[in-house]
């Protein structure tokens, strides 16, 4: 994506307790004289800010113009990701545009394929099962994730369909109530100029 200097753009990611998510990202400034953008952009860097759902600010470091971050959620729900370069303009002179290239992994542990390859068969057999039975961990913590906001969101609906059930009958029995006030009324009116 693209920002301008010293701008904070943020991203929301759902990630369930207990869950390693680990972001890539690099940075490229834009270049007037050959209108394009550089690969690298020295001397710039980037403010990563992670918040939980609870507001508590999870991550909060300076990386350089290329990294890797890491943090482990201890709280589900939506955490929000937020990068800003480190220009030191003044925000009137940083005009120029970035594009960041951005890869966040959720729950994923990377197998290191040359400790593998250095092992014998029966190691790889047993690395690569540790890494299923891993995987396995981590679809599961989602999927109980997923139960948990479903119920939550149940409970919800139902709350409000309830509610909804009795602002109608109160209001079914205050227009009753309004219409055997007026018939009563018409009627004592009638009465009262004889013309019943």
């Amino acid at each position: 994506f693209h920002s301008g200097e010293r701008e904070e753009k943020c991203i929301i990611e759902d990630i369930p307790s207990d869950t390693l998510v680990i972001g890539n990202y690099k940075v490229q400034r834009w270049d007037i004289h050959k209108q394009d953008f550089l690969e690298s952009a020295p001397g710039l860097g980037m403010f990563v800010t992670v918040t939980t759902p609870s507001a508590e600010v999870l991550l909060s470091k300076l990386y350089g113009p290329q990294g890797t971050f890491s943090f482990t959620s201890y709280l589900s729900g939506e955490h929000v990701i937020c990068l800003q370069s480190n220009s030191t303009r003044f925000v009137a002179f940083a005009g120029s545009k970035l594009r960041i290239h951005l890869d966040i992994r959720v729950g994923e542990h990377f197998v290191d394929e040359s400790v593998v390859q250095a092992k014998d068969k029966v190691n790889e057999v047993n690395v690569r099962l540790e890494h299923l039975i891993e995987q396995i961990h981590h679809i599961s913590k989602e999927q109980n994730y997923e139960r948990e906001r479903e119920e939550k969101f149940r409970k919800t609906s139902e709350e409000t369909n309830s509610n909804i059930l009795w602002w109608a009958i109160v209001q079914t029995l205050i227009l009753i109530s309004i219409g055997i006030w007026q018939i009563k009324s018409l009627r004592d009116f009638f009465i009262s100029k004889k013309l019943v």
